[in-house]
């Protein structure tokens, strides 16, 4: 399907216009990375489970403009893809033994048209705790659709867990560092629904699917990662 004369102009006029300010996220400008990102996200915790958290978060993520296209089979899909973009937060466990959201990450304009990135930094800057007090649980995303995790994902969240652990120690015991991907498949971008996400750990190798078809939460095993060395790995299916 080709994109519109219409659809084109309204692109290229995104493309010269400064991005909107959106409460919540943090854009840095043109060839700048993020060293941290703060802490918490106002109105959104805190949670005494991390089950609790992922649940709140998975709303608001996809509601940001832009974060769904909808389903990969509908009309107005690549138009939707064209204009989407990716958020990115830490969900963190504090001293308090409380679960917090970081502000929201968002990349500027994407320079590959078959990515989405966000620019996520490693460190959550939370004035009421020290640093090193944190606990990095999980790396929350938006996948415009319901896609897998991607490479950069699985890579991302090995550095992270190399960087901070590859579990977090908290009051119910520990909880191993992940990346989660939620997706929508509504087609409503003003009131997106969380249908579910895509998650990796690295400390089992697991990627599973989490979906409520009736309600409640269920998990499916899509693969295991196993690294062959430091750089290369491959994804054995069930």
């Amino acid at each position: 399907m080709r994109l519109s004369a219409f659809a084109i102009m309204i692109l290229l006029g995104l493309g010269c216009a400064p991005p909107t300010a959106i409460p919540g996220v943090v854009r840095p400008g043109p060839g700048e990375r993020l060293a941290s990102i703060p802490g918490p996200m106002p109105d959104f915790g805190s949670f005494d489970t991390a089950s609790d958290a992922i649940q709140a978060a998975c709303p608001l993520l996809l509601s940001k403009p832009h974060a769904t296209a909808g389903r990969s089979t509908d009309e107005n899909f690549r138009l939707r893809w064209a204009l989407s973009q990716e958020y990115c937060a830490w969900l963190y466990y504090t001293p308090d033994h409380k679960y917090e959201m970081s502000m929201l990450a968002a990349g500027t304009l994407q320079d590959d048209p078959g990515k989405r990135t966000c620019g996520l930094p490693p460190v959550v800057d939370d004035p009421r705790y020290p640093p090193e007090s944190l606990g990095y649980v999980f790396v929350l995303h938006t996948h415009p659709y319901e896609n897998v995790l991607s490479d950069f994902d699985i890579r991302f969240i090995v550095a992270m867990a190399a960087e901070h652990g590859v579990v977090v120690k908290t009051r119910t015991g520990a909880i191993p560092i992940s990346i989660v991907a939620f997706f929508s498949r509504s087609s409503d971008m003003e009131n997106p629904s969380c249908d579910g996400f895509f998650q990796y750990i690295p400390g089992t190798g697991e990627l599973l699917r989490w979906t409520h078809p009736r309600g409640a939460w269920v998990h499916e095993l899509m693969g295991k990662v196993t690294w062959i060395d430091a750089d290369t790995y491959h994804i054995d299916m069930p």
